[in-house]
């Protein structure tokens, strides 16, 4: 027989092919032949990553992906059929990102069709805390038609380890919770997600937190709605959690009582955010839109501003990764 070599990397794109059209790893509490647990099932994966689907069920778990490549789906009608839930808060584990539901910091992530929450604080006996339900910090990820359920500071969307670049994109997402329920320094766009205030007596958006004005970073809000339950209270787009923190609304439709001001400061009387931090709307719609009324260190954009933060805009045309978008 004829013996050919081939170059290292030939055996890797062979490799990598292989591994990118793999069946997928099952997860399942009543198939025996699947694996019990998410964790489990992401910890099978190979070093490159991988697909894992989720049956229908509640998987209560604290689960972390340090892997890229790793794209896990529920296969339920819809997200609300396949839960991963967890309740730690910050000040059990000590530390805020610590007491994620799901950490993901792996590069080229995608979550889609599923809940994942944080019920911490539906624990009556439980102290107030800080609890996250989803904390990424990878580059690329993709987060698709999930549901976001917490209390304060549901969702970090932040940078990676030393302020590495964190480009996320949300479509079709359902995030709920009430002080600073966004919240980071990610370089990450939302498009058509509801922002749900649960009741509280004061209900804050987002908290991002660009520190310095040549940083990378900022949150987009395109065509998204602002809820909240009848209950909450003092109801804000934001505070800035670091001093040049950057927020965009984009044609949202605010259903929300979002207070006259919108915006406000981080600690009244003890800090001045307000005056170095990007805070813009454009076209937003709805009992909580009050253009005249804004906090005067925001902004109304007009037609050509607003297109600065369109999605291709935003990310400098390096969409390829993006669903729908053409690879190069």
């Amino acid at each position: 027989m004829r013996m050919f070599v081939f170059p290292a990397t030939v055996l890797a794109g062979c490799f990598c092919s292989f591994a990118a059209h793999a069946q997928p790893l099952l997860v399942s509490h009543g198939d025996r032949a699947a694996y019990h647990s998410v964790q489990a099932a992401i910890d099978a994966l190979p070093a490159q990553g991988g697909d894992i689907q989720i049956a229908p069920g509640i998987y209560r778990e604290k689960v972390k992906v340090f892997k890229s490549g790793v794209h896990i789906k529920g296969s339920g009608r819809k997200p609300d059929d396949t839960v991963i839930v967890y309740g730690d808060g910050a000040i059990n584990v000590g530390g805020t990102v610590r007491s994620a539901t799901l950490d993901a910091s792996g590069d080229d992530f995608r979550l889609d069709n599923l809940t994942i929450q944080n019920d911490y604080a539906l624990n009556a006996a439980n102290a107030a805390s800080q609890a996250v339900a989803l904390s990424v910090t990878g580059d690329k990820d993709i987060i698709s038609r999930v549901r976001l359920l917490g209390a304060q500071d549901t969702l970090f969307a932040g940078k990676g380890q030393n302020g590495r670049m964190s480009r996320q994109y949300f479509s079709d997402c359902y995030i709920e919770g009430h002080v600073d329920f966004i919240f980071g320094n990610a370089k990450a766009y939302f498009q058509h997600c509801e922002l749900h205030g649960i009741a509280n007596q004061a209900v804050v958006y987002t908290a991002q937190s660009k520190a310095a004005p040549d940083e990378d970073s900022a949150y987009v809000f395109d065509h998204c709605r602002l809820t909240a339950d009848p209950s909450a209270r003092y109801v804000a787009l934001g505070r800035a959690w670091r001093p040049y923190a950057t927020v965009i609304f984009l044609s949202t439709k605010m259903d929300a009582p979002v207070l006259a001001e919108g915006w406000r400061e981080w600690t009244p009387g003890k800090t001045n955010t307000l005056g170095t931090a990007y805070y813009a709307e454009y076209k937003s719609t709805g009992v909580g839109a009050n253009p005249a009324g804004r906090e005067p260190y925001s902004h109304q954009l007009t037609d050509g501003q607003a297109a600065k933060w369109s999605l291709k805009a935003f990310f400098a045309g390096a969409t390829d990764w993006l669903p729908g978008e053409p690879s190069r």
